[in-house]
């Protein structure tokens, strides 16, 4: 008698992987946010694209919108990142963010430029154990320098996140 794995069943296609619900919201329209949104369709995640700005949502998105955070659609299964960290927006979405039950919330930007997140929301008066809350760097570190490998890379840690995983190649 032969023992089957699951998992390499599943890899193989011939059972279907139990995700569970999962969602992702790309806050800001953007290059990454575009393909982060594409890949998480294909991962299982309901994909949400938050643009306050009604001209910069696509004109023929291929995944739904939301113009402000909405905690009837944020909740425990929801990861947020947002893809541009310059935003005059992004302190207010942020603390708007962080009065969801998201379970997991990330700025992309560079380690060697100051996180713009932080002051925003220390002017708002959020308190430091909620700014902590929200991760940067986010992604597994493998170089990304474009928008598709930026958002594989991010997906790749919020997968390892979910997993309990460290990512990279330690096991």
């Amino acid at each position: 008698m032969t023992h089957v794995d699951p998992a390499c069943a599943m890899a193989a296609g011939d059972i279907p992987p139990d995700l569970g619900p999962r969602t992702l919201v790309a806050v800001f329209a953007s290059p990454v946010a575009t393909h982060l949104l594409h890949f998480a369709t294909d991962l299982g995640y309901r994909s949400l694209l938050l643009e306050p700005d009604p001209h910069l949502v696509p004109e023929e998105p291929s995944f739904d919108s939301l113009s402000t955070v909405d905690s009837s659609v944020i909740g425990p299964d929801t990861d947020v990142v947002v893809t541009d960290h310059d935003r005059p927006e992004l302190g207010q979405i942020l603390l708007k963010m962080l009065e969801t039950d998201a379970r997991w919330i990330g700025v992309m930007g560079s380690v060697r430029h100051i996180a713009q997140h932080i002051p925003a929301l220390r002017a708002l008066g959020v308190a430091e154990p909620d700014i902590a809350r929200v991760h940067r760097p986010i992604g597994l570190n493998i170089g990304s320098k474009s928008p598709a490998e930026i958002a594989i890379s991010t997906l790749a840690g919020l997968i390892a996140d979910r997993n309990g995983r460290p990512g990279g190649f330690a096991f």
